[in-house]
């Protein structure tokens, strides 16, 4: 089943899908959650993904976070909707700023679409300016502050990295005077090793999450 998220608001986008997200997994905590950016996409990852199985969990939940960002990772999207649209597990499709050819395409498959613009006048929960700015400023002490803050308000660790890894991809293409050279993304490697380590056992996110900050 697909959902899609899309819109001009890039950041309300963002807040609406992780509310979505964060409300699912907590109707459903035992479910499997992955999130892929466009650069791990791929027809293999998609498939995988919906294909993971394990002993504590029966459903999947995959976020597809930008795709369109990048052209492949966009075609490999486009090319497995019938795939994904039949499949009894969630996909979120997290695409700000959607092409309506592409909004259509998407559309015909899924089975909920919300649409958040800038003109929308009720504000979407969950869009943390602070938190992200704070990375953006390479300010340990004060993103750790804005990351207890975003626990404090119910965010999920989840979604708190997903921000965190979004304003790292956005450093890397706009360049920034804190992570100046190849350090943005040498941040968001950092950041999905986090990720990656965090599910193996190493680290419970929260604590990454916590450690991380305070390493700036």
């Amino acid at each position: 089943m697909i959902y899609l998220f899309h819109g001009s608001d890039t950041n309300k986008v963002r807040a609406k899908a992780f509310q979505w997200v964060t409300a699912a997994r907590t109707k459903a905590p035992d479910a499997y959650y992955t999130r892929l950016d466009a650069e791990s996409i791929s027809t293999e990852a998609l498939q995988e993904a919906l294909m993971a199985q394990g002993l504590f969990f029966s459903k999947t939940l995959v976020l597809v976070d930008d795709p369109f960002s990048n052209t492949e990772a966009g075609e490999a999207l486009l090319e497995s909707l019938a795939a994904l649209a039949t499949s009894p597990n969630a996909v979120v499709i997290l695409a700000p700023k959607l092409l309506a050819a592409r909004v259509k395409k998407i559309e015909a498959h899924a089975e909920k679409v919300y649409e958040v613009n800038a003109l929308d006048k009720k504000p979407a929960r969950g869009f943390n300016s602070g938190l992200v700015n704070a990375l953006g400023e390479k300010n340990g002490p004060k993103l750790w502050q804005e990351i207890e803050k975003a626990r404090r308000q119910g965010d999920a660790s989840e979604m708190i990295h997903g921000l965190l890894h979004w304003k790292a991809r956005d450093l890397m293409q706009k360049g920034s005077r804190s992570w100046p050279g190849n350090q943005a993304r040498i941040l968001s490697r950092s950041l999905i090793e986090l990720l990656s380590d965090s599910r193996s056992g190493d680290l419970p996110l929260d604590r990454a999450l916590e450690r991380f900050a305070l390493s700036l």
